[in-house]
């Protein structure tokens, strides 16, 4: 199998190119490393089973000679992270829905089958808790650009799914929640790096608004497990599935439990969101997913808990 990952030198995109490696595929894979880091992947350089093109997806050319010679593509660029959202939020609409939009006509003129990551920001402000793969999304107003990242996730799933039902273009979508691990910087808003960071140099761990706003968060291996999974379904085509874990804890417990696990003698301020965003910027209050479609498709089952993704993000940061 030779599999093509655009974003491959990304936080999720590089443990996805290990695992298949060590699988004993082919892999290509696309990165300008607008977000995604050459270091990610620079010890897998020696491996003949891989090729590496530092380029965007928007080259035509070279995509389309790519995903000719592919037998799959996993669809991983994306502008990410809501600093970079708030900051360039041009670039995330055009690097969401332009390049997706570019990926999946390439992938239909030569019919390969299409797997395209999504995220749990597609279901917005909804209260549904937890969140299945049919509720409603509720987003804000177009006034706030903290919306336009879900927005152009949500268009690049109904590009996908079109393509599906009018093309007959093999694709799956996957939402992913909150992953995180080793490689994953908290440059661009990433809660989880940024604490780690904050407590192991001792500074102060920065809490946005009440610190009560919860989330679940999932290990990049779990997730990089459910996306091999699913790519190789055959039932999983044209269908849409979360990816996460069901374990919830507030941002505040987030992190207390980081001062603890690095015996941090930080103190953990609490930052107004209009100081660390944008004025009237709006978050959501819980995101929690439901994984049973997932489950019962591929056996997925998170391995790995809180404690030990934190972990491994600590000795990252310590090496």
């Amino acid at each position: 199998m030779h599999s093509l990952i655009t974003g491959g030198a990304g936080f999720v995109g590089s443990h996805l190119t290990e695992y298949l490696l060590q699988k004993d595929e082919k892999v290509t894979i696309v990165d300008n490393l607008s977000t995604g880091k050459f270091d990610n992947v620079k010890h897998l350089t020696q491996n003949r089973s891989l090729k590496i093109h530092i380029d965007t997806i928007l080259n035509e050319p070279l995509m389309e000679h790519l995903i000719k010679e592919c037998d799959v593509i996993y669809h991983l660029a994306a502008a990410v992270g809501v600093r970079l959202i708030i900051e360039r939020p041009v670039e995330t609409i055009e690097t969401n829905i332009i390049g997706t939009e570019e990926m999946l006509k390439l992938a239909n003129r030569y019919k390969k089958k299409t797997l395209i990551t999504s995220t749990s920001e597609v279901y917005g402000k909804a209260n549904k808790i937890p969140f299945a793969e049919d509720d409603d999304s509720v987003f804000g107003p177009t006034v706030k650009s903290r919306w336009c990242y879900a927005c152009s996730k949500a268009m690049d799933e109904y590009l996908a799914l079109a393509y599906y039902h009018e093309k007959k273009l093999p694709m799956v979508i996957a939402r992913l929640f909150n992953t995180i691990g080793a490689r994953q910087t908290g440059q661009y808003g990433m809660v989880v790096p940024t604490f780690v960071q904050q407590a192991l140099l001792n500074h102060p761990i920065t809490v946005y608004d009440d610190g009560q706003q919860s989330r679940s968060f999932t290990n990049v291996h779990d997730v990089v497990w459910a996306l091999y999974a699913l790519m190789n379904d055959p039932n999983a085509v044209g269908q849409v599935f979360n990816i996460g874990n069901g374990q919830e804890i507030t941002i505040y417990g987030l992190a207390e439990l980081i001062k603890e696990m690095t015996g941090s003698s930080s103190e953990i301020q609490l930052i107004p969101y209009d100081q660390a965003f944008e004025s009237g910027f709006e978050d959501m209050r819980r995101r929690v997913p439901d994984i049973t479609k997932l489950s019962e498709l591929t056996g997925y089952e998170p391995k790995m808990d809180l404690r030990e993704s934190i972990k491994q993000i600590i000795e990252y940061y310590k090496k």
